[in-house]
């Protein structure tokens, strides 16, 4: 009889394949949609011993940690995710009378075989060749086996996914690990939703951002979704290429002294070709604010320090792009719908209070 730990070598080799990363293939299918950004935490109360010196500045054990805690997190979460998979799916195999490697063939193999037809290559390929360079570069003819296995590994991956999803949610499986959580100093701040709501979402966002225009109508489903469970706070933090992202800040904060912060804020998403000076001055006149007082304000740059802090605030958690979100301390980079539910509710849950209620703007 073979010894367990080499039952378990030779399974997880079986297994190993399954869990690459089919580099072209993500380059292939996924070429056209791509957002990235790192949020790091702030440093931790601990050791201060110096590891390195730029000038006169000394690199401490505190400052590294803060550095590699959320990525180490991450890649724990990563390992246990793929642990526990590899037992879901021995044990899955083990219920069938199968070897782990017939279960994955029967599972994943044959499926993402038969989904992956001729036809659907074809469509892919005419779908695709003025948009990716190495389809403009190639006659169909030639390069349909390299694409259509291609296009298999991609959709193994995803019927792998769909595997160990239905695997997990029909078994006893519990993450204990702890996310990081960061106190973010965000008080005073625009703020929408009751102070007392047992979620607070702050963002770090950028008026100029693509990324923090198209955020806004998941936050407004958040928001809806969650009514009152949660709370939405504002901070700046305007990306030096963009142009006008700082006055755009400063004009949105000037609104706020006569209490049309947020109303201000969506004008602003709604039409992000009007941020210019001139753009930014009527869209405080469209608002029937005080004109003399916003002039004043904006022409002062007023809020030029409070901005300020906002983005030292940003870079003390490390934060990389915007937007990017803390969620009761628990970064969030992104704004699908899926990653704020995936962090509020277990928030909401933890806190024993319903999320019911609707919010009103």
């Amino acid at each position: 009889m073979m010894h367990k730990r080499t039952h378990r070598v030779m399974v997880r080799t079986s297994l190993l394949r399954y869990f690459v990363l089919f580099l072209f293939a993500v380059a292939i299918v996924g070429a056209a949609n791509s957002f990235a950004a790192t949020s790091q935490p702030e440093i931790p109360a601990g050791s201060n011993r110096v590891f390195a010196q730029v000038g006169s500045h000394e690199v401490t054990e505190q400052e590294v940690d803060s550095t590699i805690r959320l990525q180490v997190y991450n890649l724990r979460k990563q390992a246990i995710d793929q642990v526990v998979a590899n037992y879901l799916i021995e044990d899955a195999a083990k219920k069938d009378n199968l070897t782990v490697a017939a279960y994955l063939k029967r599972e994943v193999d044959d499926k993402a075989a038969a989904d992956v037809t001729d036809a659907k290559v074809k469509q892919f390929y005419d779908q695709n060749k003025d948009k990716i360079a190495v389809l403009k570069a190639s006659p169909y003819d030639k390069i349909k086996g390299r694409l259509t296995q291609v296009l298999r590994q991609h959709d193994t991956t995803v019927q792998l996914g769909k595997l160990i999803e239905t695997l997990r949610a029909s078994s006893d499986v519990k993450m204990l690990l702890e996310p990081p959580r960061f106190d973010v100093a965000s008080n005073g701040h625009p703020a929408l939703g009751p102070v007392d709501a047992p979620v607070t979402i702050v963002e770090f966002g950028d008026f100029q951002c693509p990324y923090c225009k198209g955020a806004e109508s998941t936050l407004t489903s958040v928001r809806q979704k969650y009514g009152d469970r949660v709370r939405l706070v504002f901070m700046d933090y305007p990306l030096s290429f963009h142009a006008h992202a700082q006055d755009a800040a400063n004009a949105a904060l000037c609104a706020g002294d006569q209490d049309k912060f947020w109303q201000y804020h969506d004008a602003l998403f709604a039409d992000q070709s009007k941020l210019s000076p001139d753009g930014l001055m009527a869209t405080a006149k469209k608002l029937g604010l005080n004109m003399d007082k916003f002039d004043a304000c904006f022409k002062d740059n007023k809020y030029e320090a409070v901005i300020a802090q906002d983005i030292a605030e940003g870079n003390r958690l490390n934060v990389r792009g915007t937007p990017t979100f803390f969620i009761d301390g628990r970064p969030l980079v992104g704004a699908s719908m899926a990653g704020f539910e995936g962090v509020i509710d277990p928030e909401l849950a933890s806190s024993n209070k319903p999320n019911t209620k609707t919010a009103s703007r």
